[in-house]
């Protein structure tokens, strides 16, 4: 089975290995994203699944559009069987679609059609989910809306970022993904179609998204802060109108009232305690600009953030 596979993330990564592990398939081709800048000095750099292919020895294209027509003619010159793709991060169009003789098909880290889009982990987190999942779908040209192949469900710990969450999907993405192609050897894998009245969407997430709105529930919140993290990660002003930023890596919610946004406690361990909307929300990791990393008490001891101030 002659296969060309599209993704880019860290998640992505273990649906690469589990087909270069299959003995029936020919990796014939990596498609990911353009190196980006990254790190203080912004230097481009690859994403994690050039960087395995590139180990694997496998041919890499890095196309800023992939339905460039010289693209897709290299691509169609491995004449492959099936296309898999897990986390891309580019819309694929017809001259792709209907290139391989299998279709393509997608690994995708929700339930569809729940949480269409590009960040559905994430997403599964901020909405308060208990249990999410993978989907391998038949691709078409709408996004995320593709025939359902597989599914399969995924408990969402209550500890759970965005990261780590993301980390076990990848996993069980592959694992359907070896179901799949095996299936498909032996004829072909039937879907069933989605329920689009079902279908709810998991847009890209900014840089925005971090910004910590103190009037919201002290749940929602945190929610928040595990799922955003390590990227973009929560922020706020500490304190507001000093245009000090405070990263808060780690959070949990407990009783408290006051005006949102205002520190009722800060005398130590386990950090401070800061008025919600609903609730308080106890800072237990944070990080001050040009800092490192520091538990609740530090950023207390420190005096970064102290009683009575007002975060934005």
């Amino acid at each position: 089975m002659n296969v060309i596979f599209m993704g880019s993330p860290e998640c992505a990564c273990p649906s690469l290995e589990a087909l270069e592990g299959l003995p029936f398939v020919h990796l014939a081709a990596v498609v990911t994203q353009p190196d980006r800048p990254a790190g203080r000095g912004l230097k481009p750099t690859p994403c994690p699944v050039r960087q395995r292919a590139e180990h694997l020895g496998r041919p890499v294209f890095t196309p800023p559009n992939v339905n460039d027509p010289a693209i897709v003619a290299q691509l169609a010159s491995l004449r492959p069987d099936v296309i898999v793709v897990a986390a891309f991060g580019q819309m694929l169009k017809r001259a792709i679609l209907e290139m391989a003789s299998h279709g393509c098909i997608n690994v995708h880290a929700s339930l569809l059609p729940k949480y269409r889009g590009a960040a559905p982990a994430q997403w599964a987190i901020v909405h308060g989910e208990r249990v999410t999942g993978v989907t391998l779908m038949r691709l078409n040209e709408r996004m995320d809306a593709g025939d359902i192949l597989l599914q399969r469900e995924v408990p969402i710990a209550e500890e759970d970022t965005g990261e780590s969450l993301l980390a076990r999907l990848g996993v069980v993405g592959a694992e359907l993904l070896m179901e799949g192609l095996e299936a498909m050897r032996h004829g072909p894998l039937v879907g069933r179609p989605q329920d689009d009245r079902e279908a709810t969407y998991a847009p890209r997430i900014t840089k925005a998204d971090g910004a910590i709105v103190w009037s919201m529930p002290a749940e929602a919140i945190v929610r928040r802060v595990r799922a955003f993290y390590p990227w973009p990660g929560c922020w706020c002003e500490a304190p507001r109108g000093s245009g000090r930023i405070l990263r808060v890596l780690k959070a949990r919610a407990e009783p408290g009232y006051g005006y949102p946004g205002i520190v009722l406690a800060a005398d130590g361990d386990p950090g401070p305690l800061v008025a919600a909307g609903e609730g308080a929300v106890r800072i237990l990791e944070g990080q001050p600009a040009g800092r490192r990393a520091m538990t609740g008490g530090d950023l207390v001891r420190g005096r970064f953030v102290r009683p009575g101030d007002c975060l934005g």
